[in-house]
């Protein structure tokens, strides 16, 4: 088993800049997925970005350009999303997700909230 421990997040003004991290419980080996999703008031969640073992990464469109996500596989596994340039709708429940084949269920993190103030 495998628990997901997020920080980061908050209250930001447009335009502003949030970093949040999620690291888990033990180091995982093997292939495996990394990243965000979203949740806001009313909405089903969404993608934001993930990042794979390997590096490769993939963002929704609403955030490329402006989101960054990152991983740091030392001691735990460690995923980062940088988010600039942030807006209104950005606004949501940030949640961490970690994929680890041949697992068909995800595991997800407490969530954090991110808030942009117009």
């Amino acid at each position: 088993q495998v628990q997901l421990v997020q920080s980061g997040g908050g209250l930001v003004q447009t335009g502003g800049s949030l970093r949040i991290s999620c690291a888990t419980s033990r180091r995982i080996l093997g292939i495996n997925i990394m990243g965000y999703y979203r949740q806001a008031p009313g909405k089903q969640r969404e993608l934001v970005a993930i990042i794979t073992s390997g590096g490769s990464t993939h963002y929704a469109d609403s955030v490329k350009g402006r989101f960054t996500v990152s991983r740091d596989n030392a001691a735990r596994n460690t995923v980062y999303l940088q988010m600039n340039s942030l807006k209104p709708e950005d606004t949501a429940v940030y949640y961490c997700y970690l994929q680890t084949p041949p697992r068909e269920s995800p595991y997800w993190g407490q969530g954090t909230q991110v808030t942009v103030s117009s």
